[in-house]
């Protein structure tokens, strides 16, 4: 959320997208309303992406690409 950008329409509307992520744009009354709803965006967005295996942009050293790291646990 830290790299989306806002701007406030003609309307008085407010518009958000995230760059990074292709598709990822909200729209809402206030600038709150905005955020929330482009937070609620970006989450739908990652989900689906890695349920249909597709690449996600890395932000800030954070990849979601990369599979779970196993470590061997000793049986008890």
């Amino acid at each position: 959320m830290a790299k989306a950008v806002y701007d406030k329409l003609e309307d008085g509307m407010f518009a958000g997208r995230i760059p990074l992520c292709k598709g990822v744009v909200a729209f809402g009354a206030t600038l709150r309303e905005c955020e929330d709803e482009l937070r609620s965006t970006l989450e739908d967005w990652v989900l689906v992406g890695l349920k249909l295996g597709h690449a996600l942009p890395v932000v800030d050293e954070i990849d979601l690409n990369k599979g779970p790291t196993l470590d061997q646990v000793d049986a008890v």
